[in-house]
């Protein structure tokens, strides 16, 4: 099977939650045949749940319709570096491959941080993949935030 990135899916959801007013992050789930089964974006301030980041909501979307708390062979694509939380989770869904968009230094826990997967006690690391349509993710993170802040960006 040839690679295709699904960055620009979770990018739509990124854009989606914007909108709402939420952080714009967006996740999708990709299955071993590369369908999206997945897709969500943040929705913290919406639900008043810390934990409704957008990679937390697609993994439970894809567990549930998978009917099973592990992915083996699923893919997830975000537009921006899982936090600790986050990427704990895709291990212990046992998710074959992470791509990310971009890096997030002050809150990351893959590249940055935590580094969840370097330790000992993880069970499972998916692989890897950063960068991935990260320029498109800085943009619309920076408008958000310039825009909140009353500037421009």
């Amino acid at each position: 099977m040839t690679f295709r990135s699904h960055m620009e899916a979770a990018l739509a959801e990124a854009r989606a939650a914007a909108l709402r007013g939420e952080v714009p992050v967006g996740a999708v789930v990709v299955d071993p045949r590369g369908r999206v089964v997945a897709r969500a974006g943040n929705r913290t301030r919406e639900l008043s749940d810390p934990t409704a980041h957008a990679e937390i909501l697609a993994l439970r979307t894809a567990c549930a319709a998978a009917g099973s708390e592990r992915l083996p062979g699923h893919d997830v694509y975000v537009t921006l570096e899982p936090c600790p939380m986050c990427a704990a989770a895709m291990g212990f869904a046992r998710i074959r491959r992470l791509y990310y968009g971009a890096s997030d230094p002050k809150s990351g826990g893959v590249a940055h941080g935590a580094r969840i997967y370097a330790h000992p006690q993880c069970h499972h690391a998916p692989e890897v993949y950063d960068g991935i349509g990260a320029e498109a993710a800085e943009r619309l993170l920076k408008r958000f935030f310039a825009d909140r802040r009353g500037g421009s960006g």
